[in-house]
């Protein structure tokens, strides 16, 4: 069995205006809804039990996903009385397997889930991260000045490379000693958490398509390239 969290609570605001009707996980790209194309891709990689953490417009996500029936698997609901940021929310879920998948609702991605687990579970982590290198271009001519206001170096529109969160997770059920109960804890707080503890986090690295649906320049390059992508 392979079990997935899905966060699906948040309100959507940077994506308004297409999340003012709607929760963000049923914006659709062409014709399906961003959540309906992650439980797909999830389904293709071998989970069967989905359980779908959520506050924000629950009864629409609910009344579009049910049970799981549809697609032949277990879809059940986390509800949070209260924000609980990412990470808080697992608390409230109380039958966790020993490793789990754990990702936001508004991925756009080919990744292989099924074997991004594997992975984790075969190195014995307690959290792994999908990373993925990001190219961000300066649009400005950046000058190196020194102490004396002498410029020493020039650089025409230099590109700088990341290395970022995708928002997709493999976990450690023993993470839940360190995520507080009924708290907002997040994400960053969790790594910042896990480091001081040396208990560090591990990466595996993405090098196919990723894109983090969360404002309209994002949903709308993912609407123009969904069709040529072939994820589902």
């Amino acid at each position: 069995m392979k079990r997935a969290v899905i966060l699906a609570g948040g309100k959507g605001t940077r994506l308004k205006p297409y999340t003012i009707a709607m929760p963000k996980p049923l914006v659709p790209i062409g014709t399906t809804p961003i959540l309906e194309i992650i439980i797909k891709q999830l389904i293709n990689n071998g989970f069967n039990h989905i359980t779908l953490s959520v506050n924000h417009m629950a009864d629409f996500i609910k009344a579009f996903f049910g049970d799981g029936s549809k697609w032949g698997i277990t879809i059940d609901y986390s509800f949070e009385e209260k924000p609980l940021s990412t990470m808080g929310p697992l608390h409230l879920i109380t039958d966790l397997p020993n490793n789990f998948l754990v990702m936001n609702g508004d991925v756009l991605t080919d990744i292989n889930f099924g074997e991004f687990l594997d992975k984790h579970i075969a190195q014995k982590n307690i959290f792994t991260i999908s990373s993925y290198q990001r190219i961000v271009k300066n649009d400005y001519g950046v000058l190196d000045i020194n102490d004396d206001r002498e410029l020493i170096a020039f650089r025409e529109k230099p590109e700088t490379k990341f290395d970022v969160s995708m928002g997709v997770y493999a976990v450690s059920k023993d993470v839940l000693e360190i995520i507080p109960k009924n708290t907002f804890y997040g994400f960053d707080t969790l790594m910042l958490d896990l480091i001081k503890l040396k208990r560090f986090p591990k990466t595996i690295v993405h090098n196919g398509y990723w894109l983090d649906i969360g404002r309209p320049e994002d949903y709308e390059k993912a609407v123009d390239e969904f069709e040529s992508l072939d994820l589902i």
